[in-house]
């Protein structure tokens, strides 16, 4: 399944944009208002709780409302976890054009404990705050293309 999933680098996540791919932030709304990809849209796939993070209920049912099965969408969270197991989702239900950026936009460690960057520290540009449209709530109310 996961072998339909695109991986990419910061790099390669900026080629697919300018291609034109949809960029769906799935950490918190807190986390993507405080730094994001410019044009991003906020689905969470967990919400931070008292006792950590608990799952998006309506993750997949907001994706399904939201987006057309073939569009061409690249999944980010901070490290790549939560988008992997987003992107994952969404093969499931039909979604084919999926992409991933794997280091998130901190950034992870490799199996050597190397940091690998992500959007950010790769110096490509962010934005703050949540732009008109782009918020969770807003996204809850998109059509698809």
């Amino acid at each position: 399944m996961s072998q339909s999933i695109r991986n990419v680098d910061p790099e390669g996540a900026r080629a697919l944009l300018e291609e034109g791919w949809t960029y769906v932030d799935v950490r918190t709304p807190e986390e993507f208002e405080a730094g994001h990809v410019p044009g991003a849209l906020n689905v969470p796939w967990a919400f931070q709780g008292a006792g950590g993070m608990r799952a998006n209920p309506e993750f997949l049912e907001v994706m399904r409302a939201a987006f057309g099965r073939e569009e061409h969408l690249l999944l980010g969270c901070r490290s790549g976890v939560r988008s992997r197991h987003a992107a994952e989702a969404l093969v499931q239900v039909g979604f084919t054009n999926l992409a991933e950026l794997v280091t998130g936009y901190e950034g992870k460690r490799d199996a050597f404990g190397r940091l690998l960057p992500g959007w950010a520290p790769s110096g490509l540009p962010t934005e703050s705050g949540t732009p008109s449209g782009a918020g969770y709530s807003s996204v809850r109310e998109r059509q698809p293309r």
